[in-house]
């Protein structure tokens, strides 16, 4: 036996069961690391997870049902047990999808799925470019009202999200003291005081002057916080063009100053909450190119 295939052969015994097995149970630790809200923790575990997971692959060399099984349970795993990268998931059960397609389409049928997903890609892309641009504050000289977003609530405590955007208003009412804060947002599933509500418990807590406040209380979307805000504007005897800023996750900006030129302010600026873990904020980006085409679609 000649050393090349001797060399072959004994790659081939190798197994790739335990650098599987850790993968997965470094995957297990690097979701609940996650679900335990550890900060930064849970990234390298992740990490060397997937660089295990590849290894083993590497081993393997699997066939088309293996990568796609795998992919789809990942995919799984980011759906169900870790929180914020849903869109993660998707991505990975589309691109499972491709490699089975790819395995049972006949060429034909394939050539059109590979034309279709690369003029998706590319749309996605220009979408992306239009909410990348705005996300981001806008430069201005302080405008009179600050509306700030709405964002999950579990039970009374603010998510991340909202903590987020909180921050990002406390920030602008520092660099523009005569500015005035218009918390919006209803209550939802899980929430047991509004959004309204909780962003000025949490931010009278944290040392602003209650007095720089209004509560909105009502709005359960976008386009509703921004409309009984204006609301809001206009009872004080106001209009709100002109005068209005708008904070919120800096990919959700375009969508909300969409909104904002849909009820009749096209000026409003944005202020971009400070970002949140790096691989959650991706996955907000990807769902909002959905949330972006509905509005181009439909208006809303």
């Amino acid at each position: 036996m000649t050393y090349k295939a001797k060399h072959e052969t004994d790659a081939q015994k190798k197994k790739p069961w335990p650098l599987l097995i850790a993968a997965v149970i470094l995957a297990g630790i690097a979701m609940v690391t996650a679900r335990l809200g550890m900060g930064f923790v849970p990234y390298p575990i992740a990490f060397g997870s997937v660089v295990l997971l590849i290894l083993a692959y590497v081993r393997l060399r699997p066939n088309w049902a293996i990568v796609a099984a795998t992919l789809g349970g990942l995919a799984v795993m980011l759906r169900f047990a870790a929180r914020g990268y849903a869109w993660w998931a998707y991505a990975l059960l589309f691109v499972a999808a491709l490699v089975v397609l790819h395995h049972f389409l006949p060429t034909v049928l394939w050539k059109i799925v590979v034309i279709l997903t690369c003029l998706g890609l590319v749309y996605f892309g220009v979408v992306e470019s239009f909410i990348i641009k705005n996300a981001r504050t806008d430069p201005d000289d302080g405008r009179d009202y600050l509306i700030v977003l709405g964002a999950a609530v579990y039970g009374d405590q603010p998510s991340l999200t909202l903590i987020r955007r909180m921050e990002g208003a406390m920030d602008y009412l520092d660099r523009h003291p005569d500015s005035v804060a218009i918390v919006s947002g209803g209550m939802g599933p899980g929430e047991t005081v509004t959004e309204g509500q909780a962003m000025y418990d949490w931010m009278t807590a944290h040392g602003v002057d209650g007095a720089r406040i209004l509560i909105e209380d009502k709005a359960t979307s976008t386009e509703e916080n921004l409309s009984y805000s204006f609301d809001i504007i206009r009872a004080r005897g106001q209009e709100p063009a002109g005068r209005v800023a708008i904070v919120s996750s800096a990919y959700h900006l375009y969508r909300a100053k969409l909104f904002a030129n849909k009820l009749g302010v096209p000026d409003a600026a944005g202020v971009a909450a400070p970002w949140g873990y790096f691989f959650v904020m991706l996955n907000y980006f990807i769902r909002e190119a959905f949330g972006v085409t509905h509005f181009w679609l439909l208006g809303d």
